[in-house]
């Protein structure tokens, strides 16, 4: 792929509310997950992969830590000479004066003379809260062979489950004919991924119409997919077959967590030909201790096991004290698992203490429990 033929931009400046408790002090794409990662790892990582190497990371909410994260910029390999990975922060206010970005459409209308300083031929629109390996080479092939103006990813889901989505009505061919934003009755199947490929000088256009347009949620599903198919513009969708999680659910994120350890898993961590990368640690190896059990746990680096860790996630550095027993459990990073405490179906935050003899979650528990603060008794 030629420098600059496609430019990526990461929506990752959601507030997270519904993870409240982990993105109470950080942006939900640097919330932890499978131990050592953070989720905006897979989408940059996804981009390294692809050959994508000029990527801009629009951030929001809580986005000191992600900032610097993505600032590092060594870890995915993007850091070359023509490419890199920008942090992009809102240029508007509101009316307490905070920065913010009106809609999805607006934050990459904020971020033009960006964009028109790497003229792009296309533009690739991604969400930095999802768990998945995809080859956007790949989906940017089909948007050109289907001679599209925009190509929509999408995940084949149940009839059940589509009205949670927005679902794309399709021809035989795979254009676009409607979209429903998550519709009472659904048509189809084919649930948007929110991972768009648009003509970039196409899209510039639209941008900057839906800009002018006072009664505009300056939004891609709401505003910008509709115009398009309003103008008969030309929509395509890109079937996508593998592993795919939005994980803005306390509940979602451990489902997440808890597919690592699954034998016929897709989203295989070790996989050398498709590399998830993240900040490598200086850290010791993972310690079990002689009495520890270990049954289908995924242990990271710097992890002490002196208890039981059962179908469970130990992050880095956490500690699970003697006798302690984590079931069905997420521990993240540096949180400590007292002697002789229990934890069960929880995700407990990074560097959350369980005191000695605790007990938190129930096997019984209709929802997973987030541990976000210290409990001693």
């Amino acid at each position: 792929m030629r420098p600059n033929l496609m430019a990526a931009m990461i929506l990752a400046g959601g507030r997270g509310t519904r993870l409240y408790g982990l993105t109470k002090k950080v942006a939900k794409p640097a919330v932890h997950f499978g131990g050592k990662y953070r989720i905006i790892d897979f989408p940059l990582s996804n981009c390294a992969n692809s050959g994508v190497n000029t990527v801009g990371v629009l951030t929001q909410y809580e986005s000191v830590l992600l900032n610097a994260y993505v600032a590092k910029d060594q870890f995915w390999g993007l850091n070359t000479n023509d490419g890199g990975v920008y942090v992009l922060t809102p240029r508007e206010k509101d009316t307490t004066g905070l920065e913010v970005y009106r809609g999805t459409a607006d934050a990459i209308t904020q971020n033009i003379d960006f964009l028109d300083q790497i003229d792009p031929e296309y533009l690739l629109i991604l969400s930095g809260d999802h768990i998945y390996k995809m080859d956007y080479d790949d989906m940017l092939k089909t948007h050109k062979e289907m001679e599209a103006d925009a190509t929509i990813a999408v995940l084949e889901v149940s009839l059940k489950e589509a009205s949670r989505f927005g679902i794309m009505n399709c021809d035989k061919k795979g254009m676009i004919k409607e979209f429903e934003e998550k519709p009472a009755h659904p048509k189809s199947n084919l649930a948007s991924m929110g991972i768009y490929i648009f003509n970039y000088k196409t899209l510039r256009k639209y941008l900057m119409q839906d800009d002018k347009n006072e009664e505009s949620s300056h939004d891609f599903g709401k505003d910008i997919i509709p115009t398009y198919l309003k103008d008969k513009k030309r929509l395509a969708t890109y079937k996508f077959k593998g592993y795919w999680k939005d994980v803005g659910t306390i509940d979602s994120l451990w489902e997440a967590n808890m597919d690592l350890l699954k034998n016929n898993n897709q989203l295989d961590l070790a996989d050398e030909s498709w590399k998830i990368y993240t900040e490598n640690l200086n850290v010791l190896p993972a310690f079990i201790g002689e009495d520890a059990s270990i049954d289908n746990a995924y242990i990271t680096q710097g992890a002490v096991v002196l208890g039981m860790a059962k179908n469970s996630i130990l992050g880095t550095n956490s500690y699970i004290g003697k006798d302690a027993k984590v079931i069905d459990s997420v521990i993240n990073p540096g949180a400590k698992i007292g002697e002789g405490a229990r934890v069960t179906r929880c995700i407990v935050a990074d560097g959350v203490e369980i005191g000695p003899g605790v007990k938190v979650g129930s096997a019984n528990s209709e929802h997973i429990e987030l541990i976000d603060k210290k409990v001693m008794e």
